[in-house]
């Protein structure tokens, strides 16, 4: 998933052979940390310490988003063609919703984590901006993806789980933007609910049709290459969050739907949560087969082992306090224990490539 350098133009050395061959992935990592440090603040009810592991990685992540973004900007004036080219990749293109999805992630960690360390207004506006610029950043290049992909020659091979991408950014934007309703002026809310479920449609249907490209490709194509196994996680990643932001939409609707939208929101999300743990078994599996078949090389793409577990473990837990299930919660904290094991070794390996400069060779 990294850029390729062309061997025709002298050699680039330091910082700008970092920007020059900077992967759209990268901010990835920044939706696998988010998502770490809110599901440890939900299941910290099991262990308070982890309270503090959520404000850890809460740091972490705006941090980490706030350092990402300068090679992510500068790559498009110093090598626009390089930053295009990859745009119009039919695999690498679809990373760059990465940057949208990171933005929406903090967006919730400020409301979920935030609240306690800066305050609720503070928190609140941070969120707010990161909001917006995502929720924006979602539908452009949720529309742009696919027009580029329908216009390049596109094989069967080129298509992975990876393509849900842009849709899972439409499908993200609602966990905030739902909770954020009573901070706008009220004669704004009623749209912006509108706004929410109208985003969430769009992403939902984009990652059916989608979802049953992928699917017949999985069967009929060659296996995916050792990269981009991990990428068969983000199936997991639609139904989390599209769940999380469902029971969110649900919560907020009431005022103007009335409460009855609830009940069959909440109905509704239990039924599209329960797929999530057919094909959490369905990718546990594949992954073994090929760790077995020592078939699973370090990539970028090993950040998707981590958000969408995430978000499946986020929404386990909300399913669960909504239908008061004490069991289905400690099923719950363990996707949770797997992700934090996840989370761990993923960011230990990408931390030491860094350091050695092996992720930003061309």
């Amino acid at each position: 998933m990294d850029a390729h350098s062309d061997l025709s133009e002298p050699e680039i050395r330091g910082f700008k052979q970092v920007i020059k061959n900077f992967a759209p992935s990268w901010f990835a990592s920044v939706m696998g940390t988010g998502i770490f440090a809110v599901t440890s603040k939900y299941y910290s009810c099991y262990w308070p310490w982890l309270n503090s592991v959520a404000v850890g990685l809460w740091i972490l992540n705006v941090i980490l988003f706030c350092v990402l973004l300068i090679p992510w900007i500068t790559r498009w004036f110093l090598f626009t063609e390089y930053a295009l080219r990859d745009l119009n990749h039919p695999i690498i293109g679809q990373f760059y919703a990465t940057l949208p999805i990171g933005c929406l992630v903090l967006a919730v960690d400020f409301l979920v984590v935030g609240t306690g360390f800066l305050g609720m207004e503070l928190a609140v506006s941070f969120a707010k901006a990161c909001w917006v610029l995502g929720a924006i950043l979602a539908l452009v290049f949720a529309i742009a993806t696919p027009v580029i992909n329908f216009f390049n020659k596109v094989t069967i091979a080129d298509l992975n789980p990876a393509w849900f991408m842009p849709p899972v950014s439409l499908i993200v934007a609602p966990i905030a933007g739902a909770k954020l309703l009573p901070y706008w002026p009220q004669y704004f809310q009623k749209l912006l609910l509108l706004i929410n479920y109208a985003l969430w449609g769009m992403g939902f249907f984009l990652f059916i049709f989608l979802a049953v490209i992928c699917f017949y490709r999985l069967i009929v194509a060659p296996p995916l290459p050792g990269s981009l196994v991990p990428t068969i996680w983000i199936y997991l990643g639609p139904i989390g969050a599209g769940t999380l932001a469902l029971l969110n939409l649900g919560a907020a609707s009431g005022h103007w739907l009335g409460g009855f939208v609830q009940s069959a929101i909440n109905l509704f999300g239990l039924i599209y949560w329960g797929f999530g743990f057919w094909w959490l078994i369905i990718a546990g599996i594949v992954t073994l087969i090929n760790i077995l078949h020592r078939n699973l090389p370090y990539a970028l793409s090993w950040w998707a082992f981590t958000f969408p577990l995430g978000a499946y473990a986020g929404a386990t837990f909300l399913i669960a306090s909504i239908f008061q299930c004490p069991p289905l919660k400690s099923y719950g904290f363990i996707c949770y224990c797997l992700l934090a094991l996840c989370w761990l070794l993923v960011f230990c390996q990408t931390f030491f490539r860094v350091c050695t400069g092996e992720l930003f060779k061309g």
